[in-house]
């Protein structure tokens, strides 16, 4: 856990996130600050900074971010129409919270490029 890092301290219990799913690794909760009408963010409970900074031990963990974000969707009601995923890396592509997490979006409609 980093001291200051805002998504380890949900995940400690220290601060309490609107949660959505929990288990032993992963934490999913409402995200603060909408995107879409549902937004929420799925983060891994150990500290990774980056998606730079995944080791190849890493990879089950990344795997069961996206089975909850897929469970999530699913009982959200967005899996069967479509949801997006984005899982954004440093300051350029507007990584804000120094901890990985994907974004998982739905209950519209998305158009590519993004806009």
């Amino acid at each position: 856990m980093a001291d200051d890092c805002l998504f380890c301290k949900m995940a400690s219990g220290e601060i309490k996130p609107d949660i959505l799913y929990e288990d032993d690794e992963i934490l999913a909760f409402s995200d603060i600050n909408p995107q879409a009408p549902v937004h929420f963010l799925v983060v891994p409970k150990r500290h990774i900074t980056t998606l730079n900074d995944l080791e190849a031990e890493h990879a089950n963990l990344v795997g069961k971010l996206y089975l909850a974000a897929k469970r999530v969707a699913d009982e959200k009601g967005v899996a069967q129409g479509g949801y997006r995923t984005v899982m954004n890396c440093n300051t350029d592509a507007g990584q804000t919270v120094w901890h990985i997490h994907l974004h998982v979006l739905g209950g519209r409609t998305f158009t590519w490029p993004p806009g």
